[in-house]
């Protein structure tokens, strides 16, 4: 497949940034008032065209962006699905902080029908009939859930835009599935920081085997179970740490030894580089539920769970660790606006500190860009 057919692709399989949720009435308006924001136009007719010519130019990204606002219920109550458009309208409204400096790409969402979640679980009548109301045809061979979707994009992404790294806006958590799977493609020796409430750990739920729920296993297994994944903010678990690491060979950092080490982010962080490079990583991809930080921080989403890291906390091991190598790929899930537990100050501090997440994430991958140490 050329770039041409690549791109064209994309075109099929994507919507303009924002348009992933699909939506008729209710909600319409305000999609398309964020699309014009984001792409700078007056009229809902020119959204379209304006993100075409985007993607012509996927080629000359060095980080890219891509929204899967997909919700299969990883929270106790839903609302990741609005995570995308809300993190983009915060970052647009920043007067102090462009949204898309240069280098940065945003190529849109997949399309996302909500009942879905991934091919494997679909009967090929199931998926004939999506295709068509997708694709206004049963005989293409295109993906119509949305982690397949997203790994279809990401591997488009990877063909057209070789250097860029990819970070992906959930949407839950079983979106760093695929987001994993395409960063381990890239030849490089990864190592896995996870930050999370939940060690996402399960071979499978409810005989569901990609979920949120999961993909951090499927994710250990392609590493080896050798060490290489770390996870930080642990705290909500059916087992203790003891079981974790001892039968999948990860490390894990629980509230009562992050206390007992003074919160000391510089330490923490220099442990994982140490482990990380004894193992032989060469490049890291971060992968940051923002339920791993403390609920007082972040209570827009699912689970809100207390106990967890500061926002600075959760900053400084990311930025301390990605100073050490490269970034190869991230998401940032979970961020599900509706919600807040009626705190007034919600969704609005949830928004702010994922907007802090994905700023840091952007900027340290355009610093490896221009240090020639990205993907």
């Amino acid at each position: 497949m050329d770039a041409a057919e690549r791109r064209e692709e994309l075109t099929h399989i994507l919507r303009p940034a924002g348009g992933g949720v699909y939506v008729v009435s209710t909600g319409l308006a305000a999609q398309r008032a964020l699309q014009r924001h984001i792409y700078e136009v007056v009229h809902d007719e020119a959204i379209e065209h304006a993100w075409r010519i985007g993607l012509e130019r996927l080629d000359e990204a060095r980080v890219v962006l891509l929204g899967v606002p997909s919700d299969a219920g990883a929270g106790f109550v839903r609302g990741a699905n609005q995570g995308p458009a809300a993190i983009r309208e915060r970052l647009l409204s920043r007067a102090e902080t462009p949204y898309l400096v240069d280098g940065v790409m945003d190529v849109g969402d997949v399309r996302v029908v909500p009942q879905l979640l991934s091919d494997e679980m679909l009967s090929a009548a199931q998926i004939a009939a999506t295709r068509r109301a997708l694709y206004d045809r049963a005989d293409v061979d295109l993906p119509v859930s949305p982690l397949d979707l997203c790994a279809r994009a990401l591997e488009h992404v990877h063909a057209l835009a070789p250097r860029a790294v990819p970070i992906v806006l959930g949407g839950d958590h079983s979106v760093a599935w695929p987001a994993f799977a395409a960063a381990m493609r890239g030849g490089r020796r990864l190592g896995l920081l996870h930050f999370d409430a939940h060690t996402d750990l399960l071979p499978e739920r409810l005989g569901v085997r990609f979920c949120f729920a999961t993909w951090a296993y499927h994710a250990n297994e392609l590493l080896g179970r050798d060490g290489r994944l770390v996870q930080v903010g642990i705290r909500r678990s059916g087992k203790p740490r003891e079981h974790w690491e001892s039968t999948l060979n990860v490390r894990q950092y629980w509230p009562e030894e992050l206390a007992a080490r003074g919160h000391d982010a510089g330490a923490v962080a220099d442990e994982i580089i140490e482990r990380f490079r004894a193992r032989g990583v060469e490049a890291v991809y971060v992968s940051n539920d923002i339920d791993g930080t403390d609920a007082s921080f972040a209570a827009a989403t699912g689970t809100p769970e207390p106990g967890g890291p500061t926002p600075g906390f959760v900053r400084d091991v990311t930025r301390r660790v990605l100073s050490a190598f490269p970034l190869a790929g991230a998401d940032l899930v979970e961020v599900a606006p509706p919600l807040g537990q009626g705190d007034p100050d919600e969704p609005e501090r949830t928004l702010d500190v994922a907007a802090e997440y994905l700023d840091d994430l952007m900027a340290i991958a355009l610093a490896d860009a221009d240090r020639g140490g990205g993907r």
